[in-house]
């Protein structure tokens, strides 16, 4: 018995030195580490800062319906556009227009090949472009037209071209195809240098695109096309209406029940004319401007009447009383309400400075939008020349006003009055910002090695509320699953990071995102290729009702037996979720379907290191170890010193004690909640006992001890892994 337990000591011995470099590495002497992603001590607070859980490309690919698409000779998937009655997933990339299925794309692909003119590309490349990554056509702007045709525009090797591509009339027609005779100039629509960022909206027959119109890239504009209605633009090179703005989105919100009252709104960021003394300092904005605007008569001709544009403010109160500033728009998602009216704009942004790095997502209502665009017009006066709210007359119809029967008797922007126009043309700035909602970011992020870059928002029913689930891309492939949690009011959310998805492999940045409500899908472009990702993984929360509530996840609930999506109409009885107080203790005292405690036995001989390795679920969880002598002995908690130190992977102990031996338990304390992971026994073998003569059969690899240990195979993301022995 003795030889046996000799011989099963140096395996876990030679097991522990494995994880001892990596161990001593990530251990303290004087306490345990605090970084993402790890387990803290038992006097440390589990980091809200890092995700609930954390999945690997690997693990997504492998175990949780992950779907690829990639193509050859092509990259910059950063058009996207969702036909749910199709079922279709219509992409702009490099050269290529592809149709992809929503159910899958990694299979029924259709492409189109459309790439720049021979002639075109020379020409480019004369002109100094690389003819492999300049010289090229990038698919920028992707619309619905019609029931039958999309509209699509592409770089063309710096000749803005667009095209109407043939879809047929239902999604059994399979059809996809450019018609030659409708290919046009796309000056005006998509932008000739592919480093340039354009935004565009199509309504009825009529393309609304934020776009840089020459060759230089320095005419900025905002331009309306196609249609029957003339075209018209903003002011041209005048900074105070755009001053090298980046365009970032565009949407059309109604005003009221009559459509003469329809607004566009462009979303940008540029160069601030206001910021006087702060250097070349960028600011966010939000542009406005009217549906049926058809310029002014004899003052801006063919020229926006009714454009105005404000700062959008995303910052963080400092303590001393100074605010920390998101300046840089990075993108902009419209959650529709039931009142289209009213639509609820998420927005991510980063920071701008090179001191503070940084990433938020703030929350705007459109009240407080138009409130802003019904405030104060921006103006300089003084010897100073400050900008300051502008107190003399303003003329009638207010400048901004859509000519229509709701707020006036004006039938077109040119009946317009001669001072009205004069004002709009000097004064299109507005002096108050808009604020987002309790003046604050919704979820924040800082020192981290990434920053955000999109954003898309499912509205989910739960037991207790309706909660509006953000998925958040970032700029090295990965995708964060958020939600905010009111706690004792609305003005005090808590934030809740649920997951945190690697989706490229190569670390790409994301894009462009689409969600799919219906479908439960997310789809993620980047340079590299495309990404499907389902919204909810119900089961990896665990077996156990405390950890589905643990999860706060409004897609799931505990049924009884298992953790599985929650559908707020479906009448069953063991229904159990808890999103905004996420409490197994009230929610699961019932339950009859407790885990159980997994048991191991493990060997270490006197003097050697050996190491009991236990991993949450959880990367929020905080780990504690207690230690039971004898049966009949008191459970205490583990003494930690420079012999027995706690990593993020588990215990270890640096030179093994006869008084070592006993019962181990590995607990896990998160949201009030503590809950027992793994049991471990651990026996000491007495460096005195007689060693083994080497023989072919005991000698011990790595390999051979995980094949010999049933309980390491399959370890997954389990509880715990590791060379153990399982009790008889």
């Amino acid at each position: 018995m003795m030889t046996m337990m000799m011989m099963m000591a140096m395996m876990v011995t030679c097991s522990s030195l494995l994880f001892l470099g990596l161990a001593t590495a990530q251990a303290s002497s004087s306490g345990f580490p605090r970084t993402s992603g790890s387990t803290s001590s038992s006097s440390s607070s589990s980091s809200s800062s890092s995700p609930r859980m954390k999945l690997s490309y690997k693990e997504l690919h492998a175990f949780h319906g992950v779907r690829r698409f990639e193509l050859e000779r092509s990259c910059c998937f950063s058009a996207l556009l969702l036909d749910e009655e199709r079922g279709r997933l219509f992409v702009g990339a490099k050269n290529f227009l592809l149709s992809l299925s929503l159910d899958n794309i990694a299979k029924q692909d259709h492409k189109i090949y459309w790439p720049a003119p021979v002639d075109w590309r020379e020409e480019c490349n004369w002109a100094g472009k690389d003819i492999n990554t300049d010289c090229v056509n990038y698919v920028k702007l992707l619309h619905h037209y019609n029931r039958t045709h999309l509209y699509a525009c592409g770089t063309g090797a710096f000749h803005p071209t667009c095209a109407f591509v043939e879809v047929g009339q239902k999604m059994e027609d399979h059809v996809f195809r450019i018609d030659p005779s409708k290919v046009e100039d796309g000056k005006g629509k998509s932008p000739y240098d592919p480093r340039h960022s354009a935004a565009s909206v199509l309504i009825g027959d009529e393309l609304y695109a934020g776009v840089a119109t020459d060759l230089m890239g320095r005419d900025f504009t905002i331009f309306r096309s196609l249609g029957r209605r003339t075209s018209i633009r903003t002011e041209q090179h005048d900074s105070r209406w755009l001053n090298e703005p980046k365009f970032v989105s565009a949407f059309w919100v109604p005003e009221s029940e009559n459509p003469d009252d329809d607004k566009i709104f462009f979303f940008f960021r540029e160069t601030a004319v206001e910021a006087q003394g702060l250097g070349k300092a960028t600011y966010s904005r939000i542009g406005q401007l009217c549906r049926n605007d058809m310029g002014g008569q004899r003052s801006l001709v063919n020229k926006w009447t009714t454009f105005l544009k404000t700062r959008l403010i995303c910052s963080v109160p400092g303590n001393d009383g100074s605010d920390t500033y998101f300046d840089e728009l990075r993108d902009v998602f419209l959650l529709q309400t039931r009142d289209r009216k009213n639509p609820l704009v998420y927005t991510v942004f980063t920071t701008s400075s090179s001191v503070f790095k940084g990433s938020a997502v703030c929350l705007y209502t459109m009240s407080d939008i138009r409130r802003a665009f019904l405030g104060p017009f921006a103006h300089k006066e003084g010897p100073n020349y400050q900008w300051v709210p502008f107190q003399g007359k303003v003329p009638y119809p207010r400048p901004g006003m859509c000519p229509s029967k709701t707020f006036g008797s004006f039938e077109s922007t040119k009946g317009f009055p001669d001072d009205v126009i004069q004002f709009a043309r000097h004064h299109p700035l507005m002096f108050n910002p808009v604020y987002p909602l309790n003046r604050r970011p919704i979820f924040l992020r800082k020192n981290v090695d990434y920053s955000f870059t999109q954003i898309a928002v499912d509205r989910v029913g739960a037991a207790d509320g309706q909660y509006d689930v953000m998925f958040i891309g970032t700029d090295v492939g990965t995708v964060l699953k958020v939600i905010s949690v009111p706690k004792e009011s609305w003005n005090n959310m808590e934030e809740l990071l649920l997951e945190e998805l690697q989706v490229f492999k190569d670390s790409s940045s994301i894009i462009n995102m689409q969600i799919s409500s219906k479908r439960q899908q997310l789809y993620v472009g980047s340079d590299t290729g495309l990404a499907q990702v389902p919204l909810h993984r119900c089961s990896i929360y665990g077996k156990a009702c405390a950890e589905c509530c643990l999860a706060r996840d409004p897609y799931c609930a505990w049924d009884g037996t298992s953790c599985t999506r929650y559908l707020p109409n479906t009448k069953r009885r063991f229904r159990r979720q808890d999103v905004r107080n996420g409490d197994p203790n009230t929610l699961c005292s019932g339950d009859h379907h407790k885990q159980r405690v997994a048991e191991r036995k493990l060997y270490g001989v006197e003097g050697s290191s050996t190491f009991l390795e236990c991993i949450p679920k959880s990367l929020q969880a905080r780990v504690t170890w207690t230690y039971q002598r004898h049966t009949d002995s008191p459970r205490d908690e583990v003494r930690l010193d420079e012999r027995v130190l706690q990593t993020e992977r588990g215990l270890l102990v640096r030179s093994v004690l006869r008084r070592d031996a006993g019962l181990y338990q590995c607990h896990a304390m998160e949201h009030g909640f503590t809950q027992t992971l793994l049991g471990i026994t651990l026996e000491v073998v007495p460096s005195s006992a007689p060693a083994l003569s080497p023989t072919p059969r005991a000698t011990w690899t790595p390999a051979a001890a995980a094949r010999a240990s049933p309980a390491r195979s399959g370890c997954g993301t389990a509880t715990s892994c590791s060379w153990w022995t399982t009790p008889t």
